[in-house]
C-alpha cells in the first residue's frame, strides 16, 4: 500500500466524459482524451491492499488488482503492465467494456465508493502500448500440434493467444470479413474504438496466430473436415441466436433485431458504407430491451439523428443503493446506472415518454400497429408489476417507425450447421454441453465462452478462453503450465 490513508484522503473520481453536445456529433470514444492519467495515480492510492481482496474473487480472471494498484501509485508502469497481463490478455477491452464486478467486490465498497479499478486497468493497458511494454511474445519452439479456433470474439482470441504462446500452430476461423466477433460489429465505436482491437490482432499475427476471415465453419468449411485437419478444435462461436418477441404485428417491416442494426452502423465507421440502410435518422425509434445492447442501440440512434428514441425495460427501476437483503456485498448489485448513452438521452431529451432518461421501466410490449404499406408506425405498451402482470388501464401508444429488439441471446446460431455436423450435445437453452475439462461429447472438440455458458460478460469470455487453452494444451502434451482461472461450471458470486 503506497498511501495507507489514500482511501480516506481522496474521493472517487472517474475518467471524465466529453460534453454530450460534442460527443454525439462523432463516433469517437466518449471519454476526454488524456484525462485519465492525471487522476489515476491518486485513484490507485485509494486501494487498501486488503488482507482478503474480494475483488480477486469478483473478477473471474483473478486479476491481481491490489498489486497493480500499488505499482501505479508508485509510478512503476512496466511492473504494473506485467501484473495486469499475467491474468488478462486484453485489458484495454475489459477496461472499456466490462461492467466491473471487481468494483462491486471492493472492500472499500462496503461503506464508501469503490476504487476505480476499471479506470486504472484501462490506464495501465494504454500506457503499456504507449511505452512499448505490450510486445509480441512468439513461442521459443513449436510443438508440432495444430489447433483450430472457431470464432474470434474475446473467448476465441484469448484461447488462440494462449495456445500460440504455448507453441501450438493455431488458426482462427471467423465468419465475418474482419476479426473481432461481437467486439468488431456489435460494440459501437464510441464505446471502444476499433484501433484497440486492430493492435491486438497485429500482436497475435506477430506471435504466429493465423486468421481465416469470411469463413463460416459448417458452410464454407465442413465442421467434420475441420476436425480431421487439426489435432484439436476450440468452438468459441458465441451465443448469436437472438431472442424473439412473439406479439401481434411482429411481421411488419421496420422491426429489426439489434444485431441487424448495430453491425451496419459499425460498417459505416469502418468505411464500408456511406450510410446505414437501417439508419435512425429522422425516425421515431423504440428499443425493446433494457440491457447493454439496448443502450448501444440508443447511443447509435442518437448519433444517427433520430427524431426520438425510447428504450423499454420490463423490470422496475432499481434503486440508487444496493439492496443489502437481496444483494449483499460483495455480490454485483442491480442498481440504477447511467451509461454514457443514457446520459446523452437525458440531456438531449430524446424520449418525451420517459421520466429521466430514455428508459421506460416496468413496461411490456403488447402489439405493433402499422400503416397501409405494412410498415410499423406505433408500439402499444402496458405497465407491469414486479411479476410482469399488466396494470389495468395503463396501456399507452408510442410512435415508432423503427423498432429494435434487444432481448438477448440464447445460444449458438443453429443455421450454421456446425452443431449438427459434429453431432454435438446441446441443452434445453440451446448451448453446447461440455464436461469439467471443457470437452464436448466429440473427442478433440472443446467449447468455451457464450456458446456453452450462455450470454455473459466479456471478462467471463476471456477467462474461459484462457481456461480452455489450458485444457487443450493438457490434451495435446500431457500437462500444461497455462492458467485455468475458471471452470466450466463456475459462476458469478451470488447471495
Amino acid at each position: 500500500m503506497a498511501d495507507p490513508k489514500g482511501f480516506m484522503n481522496a474521493s472517487r473520481e472517474e475518467w471524465p466524459r466529453r460534453p454530450v453536445a460534442e460527443r454525439v456529433r462523432d463516433w469517437d470514444e466518449v471519454y476526454v482524451p488524456g484525462a485519465l492519467l492525471p487522476i489515476v495515480r491518486t485513484q490507485a492510492d485509494r486501494c487498501m491492499d486488503c488482507g482478503v481482496p474480494f475483488c480477486h474473487d469478483a473478477c473471474p480472471l483473478g486479476n491481481l488488482i491490489p498489486d497493480w494498484n500499488d505499482l501505479v501509485s508508485r509510478d512503476d508502469w512496466r511492473a504494473a503492465s506485467d501484473r495486469l497481463h499475467a491474468t488478462n490478455n486484453f485489458p484495454e477491452f475489459t477496461g472499456r467494456l466490462c461492467p466491473a464486478p471487481c468494483e462491486a467486490g471492493c472492500v472499500l465498497a462496503i461503506n464508501q465508493p469503490a476504487v476505480t479499478i476499471k479506470n486504472v486497468e484501462a490506464a495501465i493497458a494504454d500506457r503499456a502500448w504507449e511505452d512499448g511494454f505490450a510486445r509480441a511474445r512468439p513461442p521459443e519452439r513449436l510443438s508440432g500440434r495444430t489447433v483450430a479456433v472457431v470464432g474470434s470474439g474475446p473467448a476465441g482470441l484469448a484461447a488462440a493467444q494462449q495456445l500460440t504462446r504455448a507453441g501450438h500452430t493455431v488458426a482462427v476461423y471467423e465468419r465475418d470479413d474482419r476479426i473481432g466477433g461481437l467486439m468488431r460489429y456489435g460494440i459501437p465505436e464510441f464505446k471502444m474504438e476499433k484501433r484497440h482491437l486492430e493492435r491486438r490482432v497485429a500482436q497475435m499475427r506477430a506471435e504466429g496466430t493465423k486468421f481465416r476471415t469470411s469463413t463460416r465453419v459448417g458452410r464454407d468449411v465442413g465442421a467434420a473436415e475441420l476436425r480431421r485437419r487439426y489435432d484439436a478444435v476450440v468452438l468459441a462461436v458465441g451465443a448469436t441466436a437472438w431472442r424473439e418477441l412473439p406479439v401481434p404485428g411482429r411481421e411488419l417491416s421496420g422491426i429489426h433485431q439489434a444485431m441487424e442494426y448495430l453491425p451496419l452502423a459499425n460498417r459505416v465507421c469502418e468505411g464500408d458504407l456511406e450510410t446505414s440502410p437501417l439508419s435512425a435518422a429522422g425516425r421515431h425509434v423504440v428499443i425493446v430491451g433494457g440491457g447493454d445492447t439496448g443502450a448501444d442501440c440508443l447511443g447509435t440512434a442518437v448519433r444517427e439523428g433520430a427524431s426520438s428514441v425510447t428504450q423499454l425495460d420490463i423490470y422496475e427501476r432499481p434503486g440508487a443503493e444496493r439492496d443489502e437483503e437481496r444483494e449483499p456485498w460483495p455480490v454485483y448489485p442491480k442498481v440504477y446506472r447511467l451509461s454514457a448513452a443514457h446520459e446523452e438521452a437525458r440531456e438531449l431529451g430524446t424520449a418525451p415518454a420517459a421520466d429521466a432518461d430514455a428508459r421506460v421501466f416496468a413496461a411490456s410490449t403488447l402489439r405493433f400497429a402499422g400503416d397501409a404499406q405494412g410498415r410499423v408506425s406505433s408500439l402499444h405498451l402496458v405497465d407491469v408489476d414486479a411479476g410482469r402482470r399488466p396494470r389495468p388501464g395503463s396501456e399507452r401508444v408510442l410512435p415508432a417507425d423503427l423498432v429494435l429488439l434487444a432481448l438477448g441471446f440464447s445460444g449458438p446460431d443453429p443455421s450454421d450447421g456446425l452443431v449438427d455436423q459434429l453431432g454435438l450435445g446441446t441443452d434445453a437453452r440451446g448451448t453446447i454441453v461440455r464436461d469439467a475439462d471443457f470437452s464436448t461429447n466429440v473427442p478433440g472438440v472443446f467449447v468455451a465462452g457464450d456458446a456453452a455458458r450462455g450470454q455473459s460478460l466479456i471478462v467471463w469470455a476471456i477467462a474461459e478462453g484462457r481456461s480452455v487453452a489450458a485444457a487443450v494444451d493438457r490434451r495435446l502434451t500431457g500437462s500444461s503450465t497455462l492458467p485455468t482461472p475458471v471452470g466450466p461450471y463456475d459462476g458469478p458470486m451470488t447471495a
